[in-house]
């Protein structure tokens, strides 16, 4: 049973940045696709970037693009979210997912999910 468990978040200024993590410590995820989602209050839930079990296959969404890059570490079980050029608009509690699938999709069909980090981006 996975056990994703995201880390990271916190408050900063328009134009900082953040590393998000999630560890997996209940199995090892090395197949899976791997993503992170968002979900900003009285929004829905949406994709942010995606990433296939060998560290290519890269999604991300067309707001996060140039500013956003995700990463793997198959070896630790680890999936990171670099953020840079924060935008207020950025302000979501962020979502680890896994997939029990080498397929990357962008759409909401992970398998587990983590409990979320808070971001949030002042102006």
């Amino acid at each position: 049973q996975a056990h994703l468990v995201e880390s990271g978040g916190g408050s900063v200024q328009a134009g900082g940045s953040l590393r998000l993590s999630c560890v997996d410590s209940g199995r090892t995820f090395s197949l899976d696709a791997m993503a992170w989602f968002r979900q900003a209050p009285g929004k829905e839930r949406e994709f942010v970037a995606a990433i296939g079990w060998t560290g290519g296959n890269i999604h991300y969404a067309d707001s996060v693009k140039g500013r956003f890059t995700i990463s793997r570490d198959n070896a630790k079980n680890t999936v990171n979210l670099q953020m840079n050029s924060l935008k207020p608009e950025d302000t979501a509690v962020y979502y680890c997912a896994a997939r029990e699938n080498v397929v990357v999709v962008t759409t909401p069909d992970y398998d587990y999910w983590g409990q979320g980090t808070q971001v949030t981006v002042s102006a």
